[in-house]
């Protein structure tokens, strides 16, 4: 009996549970396909030297996707809970006992979690499948070696982490539920929680969060002088400040509002109204919205944004593509045929601890250089930007002989000597060369660099000195984060636009009789559906705007590492917007599909 209770229960409200599902369903299919990749051995060991980094990445983003699941877990089966408690009401009515709903709860928590999870596997592996290989290939720049869409392990972790927390949440629902008042089950949702103008205690919100928000925002700015303390200090001050700023001022956005002559004109009262009905349970959820949102659109914008960085982060690492000691004849032929910017050869003599130079080619083609400075250091990015190629004289060689060992493949702890050519040719060791050259463009001979690393054995990218070696690893690295990216933002906006929407919907039910009522005394059906569209649209476009200024002030924590945050931020933007407009849109369907009459009255 229990059993046909939940699943009646399920059922019945077969519609709602779609909107929770979908969240759940793409934040369990991007967990499998982050554990799928930061785990599967055999993956990563057959592409250790493209993936160096990325599985780390991988990891991280699963953990990160974990906490904020978490989270959504809570508010969607709060929501749930909130539109079954009128029939766990009647059940405790007609003589249910509290030990038999906490087990209906529990039992129809599990059920959800586990369809969830199940669907989430088989959406994750598709898209491990699909969607994986080929955007980790595009970002990672080759081809993907032993890469296996199912993985076995990672299903089984999937399965019961998230099935650990719908049990934890299944817990928490059933202890909640079982200690309410039977009446306050039957009509809760229909007390109205009516906002009260209270001017001192509003506008010390106003003033409380503005500060929280200020302090947030500044730790943000100057990351550098805050450095990891940043990120709990810009977590609780934006958090608790979103929260005020939205207990305060929706509040008296909307009362002022009702007062004005504005309100009068056709049904905008009514939509005041509707907003203002159950106005503090939404700012609690506008302000969880509205950091989802700053998450989703920093995570896409901060992922492209380091992909687009590679190449000029590893231009202005090294003043060379490559340093190559005594290259072969089909390595110097494929270096020929590169679009060089330069190309020079120094001969060498390498004793017990000192490595000779011939003094006269380095003065008639002096080693370049970058600069001194670390190249993520933050008043440097304009040489990130565009780097400046510096000759060394012999007094800078001296004083940085590092500048040239950083040039020596495998080199061993040596120190460095500048010699006359006579002296040169004295040294009773076998002379060798060292060839450096720089392309002007490294995206472009990528494909021509890699074959050049071929013809020398296939050498560890690591062991080659240049700047090949950081575009090789940073490809790696910013390509992980910009897939990370990417689907983290994605399954952001799948669960705060569930979250929002499941809000929306379970006050429908009582919405319904309202619609009606306006209906048999004339409203058209085109005012009822503009008051929905109006309503719908301020709660989501109020978290959307709180989000982005969120964002704008967060990606000033990237400054040290990328060369402008903010480059074609409208691509993240848009991307972003279209696919939040379109929940918005299904949003004002699925709620017109609810509360307007199926039949219109004669006017």
């Amino acid at each position: 009996m229990l059993n046909k209770l939940a699943f009646a229960g399920i059922k019945s409200r077969l519609k709602d549970y779609i909107v929770l599902f979908f969240g759940l369903i793409m934040s369990s299919a991007i967990f499998y396909m982050f554990e799928s990749l930061a785990t599967n051995k055999a993956f990563i060991k057959a592409n250790a030297q493209q993936i160096t980094g990325a599985n780390f990445i991988f990891l991280f983003g699963a953990i990160l996707l974990t906490i904020i699941t978490l989270v959504y877990v809570f508010y969607a089966n709060s929501f749930l809970m909130s539109m079954r408690r009128h029939d766990y009401g009647l059940f405790m009515m007609l003589g249910a006992k509290q030990s038999k709903i906490g087990q209906l709860i529990l039992l129809e928590t599990m059920t959800i979690g586990t369809i969830a999870s199940v669907i989430g596997v088989l959406v994750g592996w598709g898209l491990t499948a699909t969607v994986g290989p080929f955007l980790m290939s595009r970002m990672i720049g080759t081809k993907l070696q032993h890469f296996s869409a199912f993985y076995l392990p990672a299903v089984v972790t999937t399965i019961v982490l998230y099935l650990v927390l719908f049990l934890i949440a299944g817990v928490i629902n059933r202890f909640a539920l079982t200690k309410t008042a039977v009446l306050q089950l039957l009509k809760g949702d229909s007390q109205p929680n009516r906002p009260v103008l209270k001017p001192v205690s509003q506008f010390l919100q106003v003033v409380v969060g503005a500060v929280l928000l200020l302090v947030g925002y500044y730790a943000m700015s100057h990351i550098e002088k805050f450095a990891l303390s940043t990120i709990p200090i810009g977590l609780v001050t934006v958090v608790l400040g979103t929260y005020f700023l939205f207990n305060a001022i929706f509040v008296w956005l909307i009362l002022l509002f009702k007062r004005s002559d504005w309100a009068n004109r056709g049904l905008r009262n009514f939509t005041l109204s509707q907003l203002s009905f159950r106005i503090h349970n939404y700012t609690k959820i506008l302000s969880v919205v509205s950091i989802l949102i700053a998450l989703s659109l920093g995570a896409i914008t901060v992922g492209i944004g380091m992909q687009r960085q590679v190449t000029a982060l590893s231009t202005a690492s090294s003043a060379y593509t490559m340093a190559i000691k005594n290259p072969s004849r089909q390595t110097n032929q494929l270096i020929n045929k590169l679009t060089l910017d330069t190309k020079v050869t120094y001969q060498q003599k390498e004793a017990n601890k000192v490595i000779y130079y011939r003094a006269d080619q380095l003065k008639k083609s002096p080693l370049q250089f970058t600069g001194f400075k670390s190249p993520l250091d933050a008043k440097q990015k304009n040489r990130l930007a565009s780097p400046t190629y510096r000759s060394l004289t012999s007094a800078q060689l001296k004083g940085h002989p590092e500048q040239l060992m950083e040039l020596q493949p495998n080199a061993p702890q040596k120190s460095i000597r500048l010699v006359s050519a006579a002296s040169f040719n004295k040294l009773p060791v076998r002379t060798q060369k060292l060839t450096l050259f720089r392309v002007k463009n490294l995206q472009a001979d990528k494909a021509e660099l890699k074959r050049i690393v071929a013809s020398m054995g296939n050498p560890s990218v690591e062991t080659i000195p240049g700047a090949y070696s950081t575009f090789v690893l940073s490809t790696a690295l910013f390509g992980g984060l910009e897939f990370m990216g990417f689907f983290l933002g994605i399954a952001f906006l799948a669960m705060l636009a569930s979250c929002l929407m499941f809000k929306i919907l379970s006050g429908a039910a009582t919405d319904k009789k309202r619609y009606e009522m306006l209906n048999k005394i004339g409203a058209r059906p085109s005012q009822l559906r503009g008051s929905i569209a109006r309503e719908i649209l301020v709660l989501f476009v109020l978290p959307a705007i709180v989000g982005v200024v969120h964002v704008m002030f967060g990606l000033q924590m990237f400054r040290v590492l990328m060369l402008n945050p903010y480059y074609q931020i409208w691509l993240p933007f848009t991307i972003f917007f279209v696919l939040y407009m379109i929940y918005y849109i299904i949003t004002v369907q699925l709620y017109e599909h609810i509360v307007l009459p199926k039949l219109t009255i004669d006017k």
